[in-house]
């Protein structure tokens, strides 16, 4: 898993009126959680935090901070539902020798035997919630779906990882290929057909 450096500067609690002045001067606000120290608030330059916030993959922070490196995961993301622009970040403190609780993305790989005869892919669940060590933390989930049919499935319980407890419920559908609009009409059409044909013999 890769590592993303963060340079920061430690901020006091501060008022709503402080706060939207760090953002005016395109500084994102943010705190950092871990068991072993109190919360931790600090302010970053936001264009610091696109390749944390704008990506796929799940990465490693490397906060520093006064001199200090705190290593840590994103744990949230708050965004300006206008201009989306990244309001505030919170960190969370990892530990060696400690599991911890993640959502990481999944990303399907190959492709399904049944778009090949014509279905649709439908790719439903896209974060898995996951516990582990933090040495073990992947980077996506990779589900291979080559084996899907028309008509098939993969659900979370299909799912089994090295070092890694699902916690996502195991009912939940992963990715799906279904008919197509186009060969359902098709079909439609074809029953039709049969139906007058039939019936026209019938009289």
């Amino acid at each position: 898993m890769a590592e993303i450096r963060l340079a920061a500067e430690k901020r006091e609690i501060s008022t709503k009126g402080a706060i939207n002045q760090l953002r005016r001067n395109d500084l994102v606000p943010g705190v950092f959680y871990s068991k072993e120290n109190e919360p931790i608030h600090f302010s970053i330059n936001e264009t610091a935090v696109h390749p944390l916030i704008y990506t796929t993959e799940t990465n490693i922070v490397v906060l520093e901070l006064e001199g200090k490196e705190y290593r840590a995961i994103l744990k949230d993301a708050q965004f300006d539902p206008v201009s989306e622009k990244v309001l505030h970040i919170d960190l969370h403190g990892l530990k060696t020798g400690e599991n911890i609780q993640i959502e990481i993305p999944i990303q399907l790989i190959g492709t399904a035997k049944g778009i090949k005869a014509g279905g649709r892919l439908d790719h439903s669940l896209f974060k898995l919630q996951i516990e582990c060590l933090p040495k073990d933390i992947p980077s996506n989930i990779e589900v291979d779906i080559t084996e899907l049919g028309v008509g098939d499935s993969i659900h979370v319980s299909d799912l089994n990882f090295e070092n890694l407890t699902i916690l996502t419920d195991g009912n939940a559908i992963v990715a799906s290929v279904s008919k197509s609009r186009s060969t359902t009409e098709e079909e439609a059409e074809e029953n039709a057909e049969e139906t007058e044909t039939t019936t026209t013999d019938g009289e």
